[in-house]
């Protein structure tokens, strides 16, 4: 028999890939048998290459191609054999898919969005690239103020009619809503605030609600009782105690920080109850008072017929002190298993009678 025909009868005959493998190794390998003749072709003349090199190449490509088309047959008995041998039940159930998680700060928002509804308020948003005016200027904070220096605001770059910032705080939808909204006027406004400052407490980006309302004849008092009535709701605690201690805001006047009753248990801060109580404490939650005169002329509309209460708080902040984190900066690393032990079901929907924790 021919020898090229001897060796393309043995891989024809191959009955495993390994043993293809070995005729594979032993022909076309560094040390084969038709690769040791490739070798000899360069000590030839042209005369003794052109008539030798041919059948040699030849050769090769006969090889190579059996061999080749054997080992797509025996691949593809291997595949046979296996779908032959295993079975699919297609009656049992498939495997579990990892559910997802609603981040801490997502479900404080609806439980803040659902307490503030019951109490007749509407959300409202606004752009987060704002102007000087609407951030700074119309809520009485003068060009001299230090809100407005570098190491506080994050500026936008660019040719730009007014000066362009990071909104540092959602106060400028109050002014847009109270210019193009007629009194009266009960919203919150929540969203994503940005100002340059990082540490354990403070991240350049943040998470805010400030609320407002205008009417007619609204006193401190109609102020304190909606802080109450949020911050019972929010912890669903009724023994949160409340202590508002005068303070400075550019955009209210009187303004009131606002503290709230805590005490310790078992290492830990329970908030509840009064701060002056044995063992307690007082912390402070969020600033508030009355919305200043200039505030309101600046909105077109007439102090001495409106009046209102401006609030503003954290919500990640609020989120720390409900569910006990005691950093801010992971809210916003994507560990996903920080995510997974604080993180809610899509199904703990806030609601006021099943409990906005829940």
């Amino acid at each position: 028999m021919d020898p090229q025909e001897a060796i393309l009868d043995r891989i024809r005959q191959c009955d495993t890939l390994a043993a293809l493998e070995d005729i594979r190794v032993e022909m076309l390998g560094k040390a084969g048998v038709i690769t040791a003749e490739l070798k000899t072709l360069g000590k030839l003349s042209p005369e003794e290459r052109q008539a030798v090199a041919p059948a040699i190449h030849a050769r090769r490509e006969a090889v190579t191609e059996a061999i080749a088309t054997r080992k797509a047959a025996l691949e593809q008995a291997v595949l046979d054999a296996r779908l032959a041998s295993e079975t699919v039940d297609m009656t049992l159930p498939v495997d579990g898919v990892a559910p997802g998680s609603v981040h801490p700060v997502s479900q404080v928002m609806d439980e803040l969005a659902e307490i503030f509804a019951d109490l007749g308020f509407a959300v409202a948003t606004g752009p987060e690239v704002e102007d000087d005016w609407h951030n700074f200027t119309a809520l009485n904070i003068p060009e001299t103020h230090p809100a407005r220096a570098m190491h506080d605001t994050f500026y936008i770059a660019g040719e730009h009619e007014r000066p362009m910032v990071l909104r540092t705080h959602t106060s400028p939808v109050q002014i847009r809503t109270m210019t193009s909204s007629k009194p009266p006027i009960r919203i919150i406004a929540p969203g994503r605030v940005y100002r340059s400052d990082s540490d354990a407490t403070h991240t350049p980006m943040f998470h805010q609600i400030e609320g407002l309302v205008i009417d007619k004849g609204i006193t401190l008092g109609h102020l304190k009782w909606t802080l109450e009535t949020f911050l019972k709701a929010f912890f669903e605690r009724d023994d949160i105690v409340l202590r508002l201690r005068p303070s400075y805001f550019p955009f209210t006047e009187p303004s009131a920080e606002v503290d709230v009753g805590f005490t310790w248990k078992d290492g830990k801060r329970v908030i509840g109850g009064s701060g002056d109580a044995p063992g307690g404490g007082w912390m402070e939650v969020l600033g508030s008072g009355m919305v200043h005169r200039r505030v309101i002329e600046a909105c077109g509309l007439d102090p001495d017929e409106w009046q209102g209460f401006a609030f503003g708080t954290g919500v990640d902040r609020l989120a720390m002190l409900k569910y006990g984190m005691d950093d801010l900066r992971p809210f916003f690393d994507g560990d996903l298993r920080w995510l997974k032990h604080y993180g809610f079901s899509a199904l703990d929907v806030p609601t006021l009678s099943g409990g906005v924790g829940a």
